[in-house]
């Protein structure tokens, strides 16, 4: 049971009554000093009703649905009429504390608390009588005759029509236990009336109209505050101080909750006819429920097990008829039924029970096991000697792995196995009924309409399925037979069909005349014979009969006509049968042993064949096996088939049989004992293994052939990439076959960066850098800048591979070029968009002033796609404020005055335009860049971009902080190899001391830094010692070149070099601070302060920039 909210609304007072109008349309409710009138479908407020003066404590319904009273504080009732019309008032002399309606004469008894009233239409004036204490509920008997009242003195009393006290019942708990709430229970179907008192000793009981009490008090841990009945009275309502309304049984059982609620539930009342529920609160909320009852039931064969009034269990024998109650008394969760064994699941615990005996028939059943332990599951199985327990994607069983028996690509609503085990039939969300073999996983067939199947459990290939309004029945691969069926087929069981038509099912019986003579057409006796076992009448057996005769099966022939106790054509058949004996022994006394071995043969007469085999003739006997297994073959008798052709060397055809079965064991075993050189048996075994998901078996068998090229497809197939990849490292000409495919599958698993690298590995240049384009262009396009930035040196990486080919060489070093300018671009961008778009920023203010800059240098006219000039100008004003460059800061605010701004950004850049104005207008001297080479310092905004003003050196910055690293590159003399400059920086001799006036000298000397060797001391000619002029302004950059002398000068520590593959030329770069180490990642050449760099690997594990772990050998 569920409980689903409909509507819910609030009243400004307490809802202390609840009526309905019998017809259930309205809902009349007590609220404050008001009625308030709802339309039940929807929980419209139709009408507020003011008749009373104070507050209304009780509202009733007339069963004839023509008017309706309420009683309140002010002393008075008011009867309305149903068009909600005051017509009648009357008073007491206190307070109306109840109100209720006779059945059947429509008389109104009011009762307060000193005294109640008893008015009909017919009578002028109301007749009072006293009550000696305050009467807090009424209720009337379904005949009308009796009327109960509840005092708060815990007495009932129980009166006539003319108000005379018939029974007093009088309960232990006195004024201790006020009786809050009484209600008689309307079923018809009840023998006696039943009252259900519930009062505030926190009890609810049962009496009898006699005053009997009905078994014990229930205790129910609060104070119940309402009591009422379903229509039928087959269930209770009960609400109270623990805010929420429960639902009980007629006896008593709490069976859950219909919904919880902030506050004390006043009042609830049942939906006339429906299963609606409306509740009543202190706080003035009224909530409508429905509350929906699931079928909990069980099947299994011919036994049917199902919930009955939620606290029994029938157990139904669908062929017998016969059913047995068990009683639970208590809730009854869930039910399984299997074979003697009935498993039922109560709230904390599960019962087993077991039958009396091992008779079919027997429906006694006892208890066998208790579990006592609470289990939340959707499906309770039953099995010989166990129980499982679904849960939502877990089952609990004793078997820890589970077997995957069929992946199926649309949900399943309902499937069922045949009795064998090897068919698996699954009704889907399309309404498609779709049968699979479970060995091959292979489709058999599938019908359309269909919403339930059921396997016979008698013939392995009949079932039937429903849906439409039909029940169809398929046997084997034959048209389906159709006939009318309301429901759902829920089993199947030789010739009868189980049925559940709302919450009731039914045996149909079915003849199998039908798919009988579908077997009789194409001549399948055997089967035709098992299916008419299932049930059909003399006229169809006496049909298989003669067709089985005239098809010379005189096996099935005889059985057909013992069924219908043919004595004439019984002999016919023996008659026929001692002919051939006879005719058999007139062939070998005439020598033509080979005609009577031929008769036999035809006629399946296998073992009298044999006695006329000649004399150990290989080739007849080969026949005859041959002949006897294409028999067992037709007959259904694939096994015997199996090892008949294999005895007659037939192994094509036994590994065919083999192979449509499933049988992968046999198949195994066939491929082992085969020679060779027999390479069609052995790759027709090895398609089969393939195919039955039973890969290794099909690679021992490509190796004993030695298919090779097979091999390597068979592990390209089933996606065993390792054993691949290992065939592939011992035979190089197959590479090809193995990582395009590897690569195809990557990219369509989305793991397009090994995608990328197994193409490149394959030789399918295009197809690796196509991946990467697209890659890189969705990273942009998803502001993913980073990894923008990564795959856009994967593609200039690759570019440089490429550039190899002396044809493609220019193309694609220009292209390198390009990629690692955008890998550096967007590198940096990807902080200033983190910055700009995240709440909270990684990295420090200098870091961002840094990489600001250096972007804004670097830039081209055209823009890259995701690259925002707005964001790196509001980041560089912001920051450059922060750390006082001012007039930098203006700068960069009047450069944005001319961009369009994002709104988000606007109101931040109007303010700081106007308060950038109250700086300062210079920068702060800590900011600006030293060029290592010249010791010029240069502007924080420079027109010639990342490059010095005095010298042109192009500046080399950290790929981290972006701030200038202490690094001059420098360049060999010529006919100086990589080589041989590294022997020479190997050496490392020492230098002599020089004095201030050589430095002098060597400030004076010519700009052309062209380090010769002299057999005097070098110190004069060191292009990193010598501070040399340029005039301010010149346009060329003068390289570095170093002669053998200066090599051999060098320490190796101070000097990294970008080790590029050809066709580029390795870069030097020589550190002017040896004592503040850099660190080069040997992948991608970027330069990082060391301290950076280790705490960079630390947090990502790799290097930040071309993401190689620091395992990972360097290219």
């Amino acid at each position: 049971m569920r409980a689903v909210l409909t509507w819910r609304d609030k009243a400004e007072h307490c809802i202390n009554d609840i009526a309905f109008k019998p017809d259930g349309t309205q809902l009349i409710l007590a609220a404050g000093s008001r009625l308030l009138v709802y339309d039940t479908s929807d929980g419209t407020l139709l009408q507020p009703l003011k008749g009373h003066k104070d507050t209304v404590y009780c509202v009733a319904y007339a069963k004839d649905g023509k008017r309706f009273a309420s009683g309140s504080a002010d002393k008075s009732v008011i009867i309305w009429t149903s068009k909600l019309e005051g017509i009648l008032k009357y008073t007491h002399n206190d307070a109306i504390q109840c109100v209720s309606y006779n059945p059947i004469t429509h008389q109104l008894a009011s009762c307060s608390s000193s005294d109640f009233g008893l008015w009909s239409p017919e009578q002028k004036s109301v007749s009072k009588h006293k009550s000696s204490s305050k009467i807090i509920c009424c209720s009337w008997t379904n005949d009308g005759q009796y009327l109960a009242l509840g005092m708060f003195n815990g007495i009932i009393s129980i009166r006539n029509k003319n108000g005379e006290e018939k029974v007093k019942i009088e309960r232990p708990g006195g004024s201790l236990s006020p009786i809050w709430s009484i209600c008689w229970n309307p079923s018809r179907e009840e023998r006696n009336d039943i009252l259900a008192v519930a009062d505030w000793g926190q009890k609810v009981s049962f009496y009898q109209l006699s005053g009997k009490q009905i078994g014990k008090d229930r205790a129910l841990n609060f104070d119940p505050c309402c009591i009422s009945y379903f229509t039928k009275g087959e269930y209770i309502l009960l609400g109270g101080s623990d805010k929420q309304v429960s639902l009980f049984t007629k006896d008593g059982v709490r069976l859950g909750t219909v919904g919880e609620q902030n506050s004390w539930v006043w009042t609830c009342q049942a939906k006339p006819d429906s299963n609606y529920v409306v509740v009543g609160c202190q706080d003035g909320t009224i909530s409508f429920y429905q509350l929906i009852f699931s079928t909990v039931h069980g099947l299994y064969k011919d036994r049917y097990a199902y919930r009955d009034s939620m606290t029994d269990v029938i157990v139904q024998h669908l062929i017998t008829e016969q059913k047995v109650r068990i009683k639970c008394k208590e809730l009854v969760k869930k039910i399984a039924i299997y074979r003697n064994r009935l498993a039922i699941q109560l709230p904390e615990k599960i019962l087993i029970y077991e039958l009396y005996s091992e008779d079919l028939s027997d429906m006694h059943y006892r208890v066998k096991e208790k579990i006592i332990k609470k289990f939340e599951c959707n499906l309770l199985v039953v099995c010989a000697n166990h129980i499982i327990l679904c849960q939502i994607l877990k089952i609990f069983v004793d078997n820890l792995f589970a077997i995957v028996l069929l992946k199926q690509a649309t949900a399943v609503r309902c499937l069922d196995m045949s009795a064998s085990r090897k068919k698996l039939a699954v009704v889907d969300e399309n309404d498609t009924c779709l049968v699979y073999d479970i060995d091959t996983k292979e489709l058999l067939f599938q019908e359309p309409n269909a919403n339930s199947v059921a396997w016979n459990t008698q013939c392995e290939d009949m079932l039937c399925f429903s849906g439409g309004g039909y029940l169809n029945i398929k046997a084997s691969t034959f048209p389906v037979h159709r006939q009318k069926l309301q429901g759902f087929v829920v089993g199947y069981n030789g010739s009868k069909i189980f049925c559940l038509h709302v919450f009731s099912i039914s045996a149909v019986e079915v003849p199998q005349s039908a798919p009988m003579y579908q077997y009789l057409d194409r001549k399948l006796f055997k089967e035709a014979y098992q299916i008419a076992c299932l049930g059909v009448t003399d006229t169809d057996w006496r049909e298989l009969a003669m067709e089985a005769l005239e098809g010379l099966d005189f096996e099935t022939a005889k059985k057909a006509f013992i069924r219908v106790q043919d004595l004439r054509y019984l002999e016919l058949i023996s008659s026929i049968e001692g002919k051939f004996h006879e005719a058999a022994k007139l062939y070998k006394r005439s020598g033509h042993e080979n005609l009577a071995l031929e008769m036999y043969t035809d006629l399946c007469m296998f073992e009298y064949a044999k006695d006329f085999l000649g004399s150990g003739d290989p080739k007849e006997t080969k026949m005859l096996i041959t002949k006897q297994a294409d028999w067992a073959r037709n007959i259904k008798e694939p096994k015997a088939a199996v090892e008949m052709y294999i005895s007659a060397g037939e192994h094509v055809k036994a590994i065919e049989i083999c192979g449509d079965h499933g049988w992968v064991d046999m198949l195994i075993d066939i491929a082992r004992k085969l020679d060779k050189a027999e390479r069609e048996p052995l790759l027709l075994c090895a398609t089969y293994l393939k195919k039955l998901d039973s890969p290794g078996y099909a690679a021992e068998t490509y190796l004993k052939m030695g298919d090779l090229k097979s091999l390597v497809q068979l592990h390209v197939e089933t996606q065993r990439w390792d054993e691949a990849f290992a065939l592939g490292e011992k035979h190089p000409e197959f590479k090809d076959d193995i990582y395009m495919p590897y690569a195809q599958w990557l990219a369509e698993n989305d793991r397009f960066e090994e995608a990328q690298k197994a193409f490149h590995k394959a030789g399918r240049q295009r197809e690796a850098v196509q991946v990467l384009e697209q890659l890189t262009n969705n990273a942009v396009a998803e502001s993913r800048f980073n990894d923008a930035a990564y795959y856009y040196w994967m593609l200039s990486m690759q570019c440089l591979d490429i550039a190899q080919d002396p044809a493609q060489k220019d193309t694609m070093l220009g292209k390198f070029y390009h990629f690692q300018r955008l890998a550096e671009l967007y590198h940096g961008y990807h902080a200033i968009h983190r910055h700009t778009e995240d709440p909270f920023s990684v990295h420090r203010p200098e870091t961002l002033f840094n990489i600001s800059r250096f972007l804004l240098h670097s830039l081209p006219k055209d823009t890259p796609s995701g690259i925002s000039k707005v964001k790196i100008l509001f980041t560089l004003a912001k920051q450059s404020k922060a750390l006082g460059a001012y007039r930098l800061a203006r700068h960069a605010y009047d450069k944005l005055r001319g961009l369009y701004i994002p709104a988000r950004f606007q109101k931040s850049i109007e303010l700081g335009t106007l308060t950038i104005r109250a700086k300062p207008f210079h920068d702060s001297e800590e900011l600006v860049p030293l060029c290592y080479r010249c010791s010029t310092n240069n502007p924080l905004l420079n027109n010639l971009g990342n490059v010095c003003i005095n010298c042109r050196q192009p500046f080399i910055f950290s790929a981290s902080s972006y701030d200038v690293l202490h690094l001059v590159e420098f360049y060999l003399e010529e006919g100086i190899t990589d080589e041989e400059a590294i022997s020479l920086i190997d050496l490392e001799v020492l230098r002599p001391k020089r004095d201030d006036r050589q430095l002098e000298i060597a400030n004076n000397s010519s700009q052309i830094l062209r380090l010769v060797e002299t057999k005097d001391s070098i110190g004069d000619e060191d292009p990193f010692t010598a501070k040399l002029s340029f005039e301010q302004g010149g346009s060329e950059f003068v390289p570095v070149v170093v002669s053998r002398l200066v090599l051999r000068s060098m320490s190796r520590r101070d000097v990294l070099i970008k080790r590029w593959p050809p066709p580029l030329r390795w870069q030097y770069f020589r550190s002017l601070l040896p004592d503040a180490s850099i660190t080069m990642c040997p992948s991608c050449f970027q330069m990082f302060h060391s301290e950076d760099y280790e705490l960079l690997v630390l947090q990502h594990g790799c290097c930040p920039y071309c993401r190689r772990c620091k395992d990972d050998p360097g290219p």
